[in-house]
């Protein structure tokens, strides 16, 4: 076997250096975003196709250096909105200043993190549980959900707990189904979810938790319930029910999970 690509040169070492400053920086601009594990994807399979051109591996190093030419174009497309902001920073930052270079970095990471309203939402479902008026709102992550919002009637409303309670107020024309919420925009509601088939949900839990166990199984979405029978208010990730004791431990646990 030929090693030859083993022996470095001061060339060499420097461009793994500065490649490893590079996603050090990018890690940690992305940090705590969604983001991340799109880059994280992309960096293995980029590995993994050096290693294989690196072995003389012809045939998956070309199907892994075509994935990697189609990517570029998908990367492009997912991250438009960070890559202007990112270009449009470089060309109004004044690097003399570095002050003002780190305080640009800040900006963009803060700008790239989309929060979303979690103090909002829960209070809006607190509100509709003491009415007992049934709710369900599916809370997107990473997975695009678009192929359930062409099931609903679509919106573009920033998350309000006014907005929210009147969707689903029991006489409103919305209230059936699921809303669905992005990027803290409530962007379509009367949404059909697929339902779980799973055997082991209890009886006594109706269609509603089914079809929230069923859409958090097949994406990364996150499900907030109001029942209509008791007021109770489930939180459900990865296709499970997620044990909490006061609001303050679930508005940790919702935080914690949308910034994973």
């Amino acid at each position: 076997m030929n090693l030859d690509f083993i022996n470095f040169t001061f060339l060499d070492v420097l461009d793994i250096i500065l490649v490893a400053v590079l996603l050090y920086y990018i890690y940690k601009l992305l940090k705590g975003t969604v983001a991340i594990n799109i880059v994280i994807g992309i960096a293995l399979i980029f590995l993994i196709w050096k290693i294989t051109q690196a072995l003389h591996m012809e045939m998956l190093s070309g199907i892994l250096g075509y994935l990697l030419s189609g990517g570029v174009i998908a990367l492009i497309i997912v991250f438009q909105q960070e890559i202007r902001k990112f270009l449009l920073m470089i060309g109004t930052t004044n690097f003399s200043s570095k002050r003002g270079f780190l305080n640009q970095i800040k900006f963009l990471q803060s700008e790239i993190n989309s929060e979303i309203d979690i103090e909002t939402i829960l209070k809006a479902c607190t509100s509709m549980s003491k009415t007992r008026t049934g709710a369900l709102l599916v809370i997107e992550k990473t997975n695009n959900l678009d192929f359930l919002v062409g099931s609903g009637d679509k919106m573009n409303a920033l998350v309000t707990e006014a907005i929210i309670e009147s969707i689903f107020y029991k006489n409103s024309p919305l209230h059936d189904g699921a809303t669905v919420i992005r990027d803290n925009y409530i962007i379509a509601t009367r949404v059909v979810l697929p339902v779980s088939n799973s055997t082991k949900i209890p009886a006594r839990f109706g269609l509603r938790h089914r079809a929230a166990i069923g859409v958090t199984e097949k994406t990364d979405a996150v499900c907030l319930l109001v029942s209509e029978e008791t007021g109770e208010i489930s939180y459900i990730n990865n296709g499970e029910f997620v044990l909490y004791k006061t609001p303050e431990e679930l508005f940790k646990k919702l935080q914690k999970d949308l910034t994973a």
